[in-house]
């Protein structure tokens, strides 16, 4: 199953993202190399695998990330 999330970069680490999801306002962390192609405030479309782990907060493990509009 293929899931895309629109969220909005909060902070930057190496190796993740915490992003807030538009669609339920929720904190998620995003694991994937390419954290530092983005800084915060950046809106992008996250692409994974629909596998949220449902820890405190969330994770998932990107596919693919794109700034988005």
């Amino acid at each position: 199953m293929n899931t895309t999330m629109c969220a909005t970069v909060c902070r930057v680490r190496s190796g993740s993202l915490l992003v807030c999801d538009h669609c339920t306002n929720q904190f998620v962390v995003v694991h994937t190399n390419r954290a530092r192609c983005f800084c915060p405030g950046s809106h992008v479309c996250i692409h994974y695998n629909g596998v949220m782990a449902q820890s405190m907060p969330p994770q998932i493990n990107a596919d693919c990330i794109e700034c988005c509009r």
